[in-house]
């Protein structure tokens, strides 16, 4: 079998970080996500992905949010059959055929020139790709504006500098009608405190954006309205976590403070 060997920068290398996780739990008793092609996917990359310290905390969180994101989407598409999905910062997530559209939704991955590249080699077929730094302007300029969009940003926030994710949010809204815009927020705490998780310190990675108060998002001047914030230390899911997590989890979820410091989900529509 032909193996593919990724050239990506620090920052993109994260995609590598995400797809372990979500193989590994596909690979477990309980899988939460069950991401099949994931594991498939990993298992074609010449990558030595032991070096990335991948603990089970990571790999349960990983693929609890991706699900509620998964979920997200499901939802507004099966409202909205017309709309289109933008997945942002895609990576070699296999968003798409987890949610399965129906023909009349157009969905569109988008990432760095260098992730397209490798996403086309990898997952040929399905959506439309677009290569774009999402910090700069014109970032969906041959995206079409006419119908209500599903705008997915995970794992996104806290490597983009400065206001670059609300002026992001402002350029989307703006582009399209209505939708919604789901993502994984960190608070600050959270923000800064990743750059000392095993994972991103093996990649040299120095994450440091984020927000607490789930409503900031409401100033940036996007016309976003807060729908939904899900502290994922309190879904069911947590039963199938492994032990010790699922008790430290549990413990948690008796805190709404310290369940803002975990993952969580915010949806917000415009």
């Amino acid at each position: 079998m032909h193996l593919l060997r990724p050239e990506l920068g620090l920052i993109q290398e994260t995609l590598l970080l995400t797809l372990h996780a979500r193989a590994l739990d596909a690979g477990s008793p309980g899988a939460i996500l069950g991401d099949r092609l994931s594991a498939e996917l990993a298992g074609r990359i010449d990558y030595d992905f032991g070096r990335l310290k991948v603990k089970p905390d990571l790999v349960a969180t990983t693929a609890l949010r991706a699900k509620k994101l998964d979920d997200a989407v499901r939802a507004f598409v099966a409202a909205r059959p017309g709309c289109v999905v933008i997945d942002l910062g895609c990576g070699l997530d296999t968003r798409m055929w987890r949610c399965d559209p129906p023909p009349g939704v157009d969905w569109y991955d988008v990432d760095f020139p260098e992730v397209v590249a490798l996403r086309a080699e990898c997952l040929p077929g399905g959506s439309h790709l677009v290569a774009a730094d999402l910090t700069s302007s014109g970032r969906l300029a041959d995206v079409p504006g006419d119908r209500p969009a599903m705008i997915v940003a995970e794992g996104l926030l806290p490597f983009m500098p400065g206001d670059s994710f609300a002026a992001m949010a402002r350029d989307l809204t703006r582009h399209f009608p209505s939708g919604e815009l789901a993502i994984n927020g960190y608070t600050r705490f959270a923000a800064r405190a990743m750059k000392y998780h095993p994972s991103i310190k093996a990649l040299g990675v120095k994450a440091a954006q984020g927000f607490d108060d789930p409503r900031e998002p409401e100033s940036w001047g996007a016309g976003l309205e807060l729908a939904e914030e899900q502290l994922l230390v309190r879904a069911p899911e947590v039963a199938g976590f492994p032990q010790p997590l699922r008790a430290l989890t549990r413990l948690t979820a008796l805190s709404t403070a310290l369940s803002r410091q975990g993952a969580r989900v915010l949806r917000y529509r415009f």
